[in-house]
């Protein structure tokens, strides 16, 4: 269970450092782009992944370049979201996504559809919704940025568990997929901080090269503890998705609550609480 915790918490700390990018002058994208350098390299020396597979017809390069285009956009909006709506309903939107590669299952993948998954999913939507609604009507300048970036990383993540999936389901190992699609997010995030520094909205600066170092040792860390966790409990997959899913939700909720006093309606704490119902009722089914 550790080994849980340990990817509970770098999840978390990835969520923490975008929020303390501004407090610290540090230009998000830029830092997101340098995550991929890290997360590139530690994965070729850690996970030292085989790109045999890669190299046959079969090989799901539209789905890899799907992954390659998404993850670092979908960075940008989680960074947007953790700025608008907070680390507790970013860290729940991001968990809940699973629900899409749920009911992609169903529909796209031919998976049987199970009554306890079903109210798993209804609960989980209604979560989404408690956590995004704006209650407080002082906060209307805000208002939309706090709950659109929220369902932007909840759409985009989803998207992402399904290429995901379907890369699996076509035999790549997780190691060459990690490695293909780092690879190919570095170019694009880069691709887009040019753009911006040509636009003259931002420049390369140190502190975000450092920040992106710290960002990208985060991102690593909660995958390489993940695939850890399953290798330890072989036997018990539902376990480490549940612990993990649910860890994220409550620890991030703390820290957002406690460490950077976020306010939260009575509503929105209502959908944090359904969101850790649904993520068990969805894996115990």
């Amino acid at each position: 269970m550790s080994y849980i915790l340990l990817s509970v918490i770098c999840s978390v700390l990835v969520s923490v450092l975008l929020k303390l990018a501004r407090r610290f002058d540090v230009d998000a994208g830029q830092a997101i782009a340098w995550n991929y350098v890290v997360t590139s390299g530690l994965t070729a020396l850690v996970l030292h992944p085989s790109l045999a597979v890669l190299q046959s017809a079969q090989a799901p390069w539209l789905g890899l370049v799907g992954l390659g285009l998404l993850l670092p956009t979908i960075f940008l909006a989680l960074a947007a979201s953790v700025r608008h709506a907070g680390i507790v309903r970013s860290d729940a939107a991001q968990r809940l996504s699973l629900l899409i590669s749920l009911l992609a299952a169903f529909l796209l993948f031919g998976e049987p559809w199970v009554a306890l998954k079903g109210i798993g999913i209804a609960l989980g939507l209604l979560a989404l919704l408690c956590m995004v609604w704006r209650v407080d009507e002082k906060q209307a300048s805000v208002g939309v940025a706090a709950w659109v970036w929220p369902l932007v990383v909840f759409a985009g993540f989803g998207v992402i568990d399904i290429l995901f999936k379907r890369v699996a389901l076509a035999g790549v190992p997780l190691g060459a997929s990690l490695q293909v699609m780092f690879a190919l997010a570095l170019p694009v995030a880069f691709a887009l901080q040019l753009w911006r520094v040509a636009r003259k909205q931002t420049r390369f600066t140190l502190r975000s090269a450092w920040a992106g170092g710290l960002l990208g040792l985060a991102n690593f860390g909660n995958i390489l503890f993940y695939l850890r966790a399953h290798q330890a409990l072989p036997q018990h997959p539902s376990l480490v998705f549940a612990s993990m899913n649910i860890g994220v939700v409550a620890l991030g909720a703390l820290v957002g609550i406690l460490v950077f006093r976020e306010r939260l309606s009575r509503l929105n704490l209502f959908g944090v609480l359904l969101a850790v119902l649904a993520i068990v009722l969805i894996t115990h089914s």
